[in-house]
């Protein structure tokens, strides 16, 4: 029986593209929650809407937060 070593599920040359992809894509969605947030009266908030916001901005964010690192070198 033959080892095989770890290997990363995603090719490393993606790396700074998934960063910058879902980075973005995070910011957006976040910029997206405090409008919302701003813009609408306490009466008309929707709980899981804000959960749900929160939610996708916070794994868009971690996730490209965690590409960025590895693309810079720092193996996490």
């Amino acid at each position: 029986m033959s080892l095989k070593p770890i290997s990363s599920p995603v090719p490393v040359v993606w790396y700074p593209t998934l960063a910058v992809f879902m980075l973005a894509i995070g910011l957006i969605v976040t910029a997206s929650f405090f409008i919302y947030e701003a813009t609408s009266s306490k009466r008309n908030r929707s709980l899981a809407k804000e959960l749900t916001t929160g939610a996708v901005a916070s794994v868009f964010l971690g996730f490209g937060s965690l590409f960025l690192l590895l693309a810079s070198g720092v193996y996490v």
